[in-house]
């Protein structure tokens, strides 16, 4: 079986209807670290206010967790190489589900330092789940249908991107905010408790969370998974002995990395900031915000799917030339404009971005044969990103007196970027 054009595998089985069960908990893993991924969101504003933050300290929640990505990727990759994919997977589950508990006495002592480092073992955990499990789900079944039962696992982390707002809203945002003059002038005991209120409300949601993910982790420990074996042809070819480095000679790669670091980061500042955005652009309060994020959740997964359908009937640069293009007239709206327009560009935005990583990735690998390996490695560490770029968002909007518009200037030079290396980037060569 040939997958990836890097790697043949076995799986033994009498059926394929043994495969059945197990692709249904690889597939929960996609769904469970999207519902982690899309909560930052809801994070993000909410601690804000229950830790009195600024701008640029209440985007290191996105800070923590993507840092978490790029120290894990190479050691992810070890793990999965001496401890097969079973074993790394319940790793990644103990670790996730370690960082959610960690929200408790972070909760109880307001301490945000204490919910940066559960984050970032939550990264780190998910770092190994998806290194494990992107590659097992393309396994569990015939070969021919591989590519499909990967676009059917994606598909519910695209799921998640719609629910996990809907669920911070529910049951973490109170819609209740006050002004600085306005805390200010409550007594000390009063403004004490709404604080310690605001930040108990995570406790109830990353508890569950954190209970659901040890579930599942030993539901992994007692399930026979199907035995997958490396063939000697790989560990035998000498191309898989390249320097690590010396991939990057493929421009088109390089542009890749780039590409896929501009575009992470894009992302994650229009989600990280969307509920403050919504609130300030569009007049609506905290609690109808997160439910738009939610929206905009649904729309990402339905741009996948369409984006999907098109790719039948034109290129992938094609088509992502024209999402990016797209993409950068609606950032230009979020920042310029006014009103519902603010919000409905935010949501569209969600729809055109939805194929990018993907897009980004496939073009980035093309062609590289044996080097697909490294090369991989290097745009799953560009995710980097997204732990850069809304820190540099809150900066900027800090220093223009909480003016969250300005800030989306960030996503939009992303998206010249990707517009670029769409239009001219992508193109194999050799330096």
């Amino acid at each position: 079986m040939h997958i990836d054009s890097n790697k043949d595998v076995a799986v033994t089985g009498n059926s394929i209807k043994n495969y059945l069960f197990p692709f249904i908990l690889v597939v929960s893993l996609f769904f469970l670290w999207g519902i982690a991924h899309n909560l930052n969101g809801v994070l993000i504003p909410h601690l804000k206010k229950a830790c009195q933050l600024d701008n640029s300290q209440s985007a290191l929640v996105d800070t923590s967790v993507f840092f978490a990505y790029f120290v894990m990727a190479l050691p992810a990759g070890f793990l999965l190489r001496k401890l097969g994919y079973k074993a790394s997977i319940i790793i990644g589950l103990l670790a996730f589900s370690l960082g959610a508990f960690l929200f408790i006495p972070a909760a109880d002592q307001r301490m945000y330092e204490l919910f940066l480092l559960a984050l970032f073992i939550i990264g780190c955990g998910l770092a190994v789940l998806e290194t494990a499990a992107n590659p097992y789900a393309a396994i569990l079944g015939p070969p021919e249908s591989a590519t499909q039962r990967l676009n059917l696992a994606a598909s519910f982390n695209g799921l998640a991107a719609m629910v996990a707002p809907i669920l911070g809203t529910v049951f973490i945002l109170s819609g209740r905010s006050y002004t600085e003059e306005q805390l200010g002038a409550m007594a000390e005991a009063e403004r004490l408790a709404y604080l310690t209120s605001e930040a108990a409300s995570v406790k109830l949601p990353y508890l569950a969370l954190g209970v659901i993910l040890l579930l599942v982790a030993v539901i992994f420990i007692f399930v026979k998974l199907p035995e997958i074996k490396e063939s000697k042809s790989e560990n035998n070819d000498p191309d898989t002995n390249e320097g690590f480095f010396s991939v990057l000679r493929h421009k088109h790669l390089t542009f890749a990395v780039v590409a896929q670091f501009f575009y992470v980061g894009a992302q994650v500042c229009v989600t990280s900031f969307f509920i403050r955005m919504a609130q300030q652009g569009a007049g609506v309060d905290e609690k109808t915000a997160g439910y738009y994020l939610g929206v905009y959740g649904l729309l990402f997964m339905a741009g996948r799917f369409v984006g999907t359908f098109l790719l039948k009937y034109t290129t992938a640069s094609k088509l992502l030339s024209t999402y990016a293009l797209i993409s950068v007239l609606l950032a230009a709206i979020a920042v310029f404009g006014s009103g519902m327009a603010v919000l409905y560009a935010l949501g569209g935005l969600g729809f055109f971005m939805s194929i990018m990583f993907p897009t980004i990735f496939s073009l980035g690998i093309a062609k590289l044969g044996n080097e697909t390996k490294q090369a991989s490695s290097w745009l799953i560490m560009s995710i980097v990103g997204g732990a850069i770029f809304p820190f540099l968002m809150g900066g900027i909007i800090d220093n223009a007196n909480d003016n969250t518009q300005i800030g989306y200037v960030i996503p939009l030079v992303c998206y010249v970027v990707i517009l670029w290396y769409a239009a001219r980037g992508y193109k194999p060569s050799v330096s």
